[in-house]
C-alpha cells in the first residue's frame, strides 16, 4: 500500500517547451469557492496558465492518466515507481514515525545539516536583496507557491526564491492533503508540484525549471540563476529527501481538520538546517504561511529585526494566537500542540 501511494507521488518525463493557454477568471473563482469556501483568506484569480506536458516535477498522475506522455516517459515513470516502491518503506521505517513525538536532537540537526551541505551553493544568500526598494519590503507577497517540503523540484524553486529575495505565500501539499492539492488539480488540471501563481502578472505555471527561469526573468533584474542551480537538482536535489527520511512529505494524521483563519509567517531561507525542520512540520500539518526569505544579504533582514529584535532564524509569527518565537524546537512543540486535533 505504501509503495503504491508514493509511486503515485513522483513521476518524471520530458516534453516540448511551455505552451501558453488562456484560462478564464471565472474558472479560478469557481475552484476556490468549491474547494476553499471555508478558508477566510481571499483566494487568487488569474488569467493565464503556462503549462507543459513535461513531468520533471512531482505529480500524482499515473502513467496512464495523460495522453501526452511518450513511450520513453512511461519507461521513466516505471523506473521511478520501482525505485520508490523500495524507497518508501525505508523512509517510513527510518523517519521516526509520529512527527509530534520528542526527537533525537543530534540526529535531527546532523541530517538536516548534511542536507544543507549537499545543496550548499544554493538557497543560502540573496543575489539582489540590496536593490529592493524600501517601500516594497514587508508588503503582502503576490506570489503563491503550492509545493511540499520533501520534493526536490519544489526545493529548486525555493532556492531560487531565496536568491531573488522573494517573499511568497506557501500552500503545503503533502500526500493526504485535505485542501491544497484539490485547488491545484482543479486550477491547473493535474496534481503536479511545484505549482506557481503570480498575481502580479496573472500567470500560473508548473515545472520547476520553467518557474525558476520565469522568476529570474521577471524579478532577477537581468541576473541569471546561480551556476548549477537548474542542472544539479536531479543529482543532489534528492539528498535532503533521503537524509531527512521523507519528512515534509505526508500529512500528519492528527493535523487539524479546519485551517486557521490567518496565515502564519515564517522567516527562513531555504538551506538553513533549522528552518528546514520547521518547514517540514508546517507541511505535515498543511498549514499555509507567508515565507519571508532572509538569506545572506537579504533586504528582509530589517523586517526580521523589527519583528524579533534579532537575526535568529527560523522565526515564526502566528497572528491567530499572537505567538512569536524563535528556536526550532520551541516552534515544533508549539505547532504540533496548537494545530493538533487532540487539542
Amino acid at each position: 500500500m505504501c509503495a503504491i501511494s508514493y509511486a503515485q507521488l513522483f513521476h518524471f518525463s520530458d516534453s516540448p517547451p511551455c505552451i501558453k493557454n488562456s484560462i478564464s477568471a471565472s474558472k479560478f473563482n469557481s475552484v476556490f469557492l468549491s474547494v476553499s469556501m471555508h478558508m477566510s483568506r481571499p483566494q487568487h484569480t488569474s488569467s493565464v496558465i503556462l503549462k507543459s506536458t513535461r513531468k520533471e516535477s512531482v505529480t500524482t498522475e499515473s502513467p496512464q492518466s495523460s495522453d501526452s506522455k511518450s513511450a520513453g516517459s512511461e519507461n521513466t515513470s516505471s523506473t521511478s515507481s520501482t525505485f520508490l516502491s523500495v524507497l518508501c518503506p525505508l523512509l517510513k521505517f527510518f523517519g521516526g514515525g509520529d512527527p509530534s513525538r520528542e526527537r533525537n536532537e543530534t540526529i535531527e540537526v546532523a541530517t538536516s545539516s548534511l542536507s544543507s551541505v549537499a545543496r550548499l551553493p544554493w538557497g543560502s544568500r540573496s543575489l539582489i536583496g540590496t536593490v529592493h526598494s524600501p517601500e516594497s519590503i514587508g508588503k503582502p507577497p503576490k506570489l503563491q507557491l503550492y509545493e511540499f517540503e520533501a520534493c526536490p523540484f519544489c526545493r529548486r524553486v525555493r532556492e531560487a526564491m531565496t536568491e531573488l529575495d522573494l517573499s511568497s505565500e506557501v500552500y503545503p501539499c503533502p500526500k493526504g492533503s485535505r485542501w491544497h492539492r484539490e485547488v491545484v488539480r482543479k486550477t491547473g488540471g493535474r496534481e503536479q508540484f511545484p505549482f506557481l501563481i503570480d498575481l502580479n502578472n496573472g500567470v500560473s505555471m508548473y515545472e520547476s525549471g520553467d518557474i525558476v527561469k520565469y522568476l529570474f526573468k521577471q524579478y532577477g533584474l537581468g541576473r541569471s540563476p546561480s551556476f548549477g542551480l537548474l542542472e544539479s537538482t536531479p543529482f543532489t536535489g534528492w539528498v535532503p529527501t533521503l537524509l531527512r527520511a521523507g519528512r515534509g512529505m505526508t500529512l500528519w494524521d492528527r493535523a487539524v481538520i479546519e485551517p486557521p483563519l490567518k496565515m502564519l509567517e515564517l522567516f527562513s531561507y531555504e538551506n538553513n538546517p533549522y528552518a528546514r525542520i520547521v518547514r517540514e512540520a508546517l507541511c505535515e500539518l498543511e498549514l499555509s504561511y507567508v515565507l519571508h526569505n532572509v538569506g545572506e544579504g537579504s533586504s528582509n533582514i530589517e523586517l526580521l529585526l523589527t519583528a524579533s529584535g534579532s537575526k535568529e532564524i527560523p522565526y515564526l509569527v502566528d497572528p491567530n494566537t499572537g505567538t512569536q518565537m524563535g528556536d526550532y524546537k520551541k516552534i515544533l512543540s508549539y505547532l504540533f500542540k496548537t494545530y493538533s486535533t487532540a487539542c
